[in-house]
């Protein structure tokens, strides 16, 4: 196996592969020159600097797999990776550590002054009054995103004898228990917390999850760190309320544009920042290097790698029959979530017809990876989604039946809480992956980019004015299905459109006489 390493890499990565591979080391080529000698490789080594764009992988003739030594895969095509059978892979934990100690450390500079009072001694003063600070035991801190990173930050601050309250819509109120934290709502650690830390994936439900709004109901003094990505906090709404004196300090390390030119946090001594830290420690580098190192050596040998993005380690016949449902599960089971908008406490995934022959195991999992990602982001892959899920106390049953009534193979996903359940199912059409079911409603629709989900009365003079209302805002159909139990009653549209439709728009189709609710999902 030839692998290349087109970024800077620890050296004990690069020795790994050399005992295994043989490898060439090539960084800082320019897009063409990548594409110009990618197609003799088959493995692929990158950091964040390469981006390894479709155009990459059409010519990389000999790729079978991309290991991103870090969590994001931001700067890799997935898809078209997916769809050429190239595996990518990413070493989520090998930075966990450090990415929870620097955020305990940008929480105890911003308490004491520390930047300031260094700079301040530097110019030949000597002010103790100026910076006085504030201890953090018995403060209460505010996490939201309880995830791994999330998780590690809440048990050092424990160690510091601090109160936690955390948010996480998919953590049961057994692992919060387990945890030693208070399971809450964005709103009550908005209202109550002395510290607030973000630990969550930026999504479209993420973005700006704290804006005006939330800073206009804060506890007065609070303060707020962000070392997980740029554009959770609206980082104009956060200037503000710190040069009001609303927000006594802010620590941020990651930012909505890197570098942050002329960004209005720059501005503020009382708010402090770093050049995207969190995973910059000598132990997290070596982590994972070494990490993406052993599982490229694995895949070498014919063994299983443990942090696959896009898919399993499965042998060759039984992947030839499973890989068309693995992506199909996936948006099934992210649909799922997203129309759900809660945690759940169980995940039922049945199979029916000819699938249902065969270890379904993998597409379990792939459901249960496009559940969780939905929540937790990139770090969420085919390895630790099980983990991950019994980590969090969600129970996963898996039933089959040989016979279906009306598709050859049929997948069906059940998510349950309190109560309420959610149901969606599909089927491979051909080589398309269809959604066939949402809830009690039948409907064919393709699972592909912006969707709006809508529930409405069924009768006239409904789906057209919706369809206006997004014309008027310029927003292409690309197509639309509905379905509906009964005549008269309740039906379900949905629409694949070009781009993604904001809040405000939402509200406007959900004020048309009829409609009873809709949502925006991305698939």
């Amino acid at each position: 196996m030839k692998v290349l390493v087109s970024d800077s890499l620890s050296e004990k990565g690069i020795e790994i592969l050399e005992k295994g591979t043989e490898v060439d080391v090539k960084t800082g080529m320019s897009p063409e020159e990548l594409k110009a000698c990618i197609g003799e490789y088959d493995a692929l080594v990158v950091r964040s600097q390469t981006q390894v764009t479709e155009e990459v992988i059409e010519a990389a003739e000999n790729l079978k797999i991309i290991g991103r030594a870090g969590v994001g895969v931001d700067n890799i095509d997935v898809e078209a990776a997916t769809q050429r059978g190239i595996i990518v892979i990413n070493a989520p934990e090998g930075n966990m550590i450090s990415a929870a100690e620097h955020t305990i450390a940008m929480m105890m500079a911003m308490s004491r002054n520390i930047p300031q009072a260094n700079q301040s001694m530097r110019a030949g003063k000597w002010d103790r009054k100026l910076f006085m600070g504030v201890e953090v035991r018995g403060k209460t801190l505010g996490v939201v995103g309880l995830g791994r990173i999330g998780t590690e930050v809440a048990k050092r601050a424990q160690g510091m004898e601090m109160n936690i309250m955390a948010y996480d819509p998919f953590i049961s109120e057994e692992r919060a228990a387990d945890l030693g934290v208070k399971l809450t709502t964005v709103e009550d650690i908005v209202l109550n917390a002395d510290y607030i830390t973000v630990h969550t994936p930026l999504t479209k439900d993420t973005r700006n999850l704290i804006n005006r709004e939330e800073f206009e109901k804060v506890k007065p003094g609070v303060r707020i760190i962000n070392c997980a990505r740029g554009g959770i906090i609206n980082e104009e709404a956060l200037a503000d309320a710190v040069a009001s004196g609303k927000v006594a300090a802010a620590a941020i390390d990651v930012f909505t544009s890197e570098p942050p030119t002329g960004s209005p946090l720059l501005e503020l001594d009382n708010i402090i920042v770093t050049p995207h830290l969190g995973a910059s420690t000598k132990e997290a580098q070596v982590n994972v290097a070494v990490d993406v190192a052993e599982q490229i050596i694995n895949f070498n040998q014919g063994l299983p790698v443990k942090n696959a993005i896009n898919m399993p380690y499965v042998k060759q016949e039984i992947m030839k029959v499973l890989q068309p449902y693995l992506p199909l599960a996936e948006k099934i089971g992210k649909l799922a979530a997203q129309l759900m908008e809660e945690k759940y406490e169980r995940i039922e995934v049945s199979y029916s017809g000819e699938i249902a022959d065969w270890d379904t195991g993998p597409v379990t999992v792939a459901a249960l990876k496009g559940l969780l990602e939905f929540a937790m982001g990139s770090s969420v892959n085919y390895v630790n989604a099980p983990v991950i899920a019994k980590e969090r106390k969600i129970k996963v049953v898996e039933s089959k039946s040989k016979t279906t009534e009306s598709y050859s193979n049929l997948i069906m996903v059940n998510i349950f809480n309190n109560g309420k359940v959610k149901t969606v199912g599909g089927t491979m059409v051909g080589t398309n992956p269809r959604i066939v079911q949402i809830d009690e409603y039948s409907i064919d629709v393709l699972p592909l980019g912006h969707m709006i989900i809508a529930l409405h009365e069924d009768h006239p003079n409904i789906i057209g004015p919706c369809c206006m209302l997004l014309g008027n805002h310029d927003i292409n159909i690309a197509g639309m299905q509905v379905g509906r139990i009964k005549a008269g009653g309740t039906a379900i549209m949905a629409l694949n459109v070009d781009s993604e439709v904001n809040e405000e728009i939402l509200n406007e189709i959900r004020a048309v006489k009829g409609i009873l609710n809709a949502k925006m999902v991305y698939l």
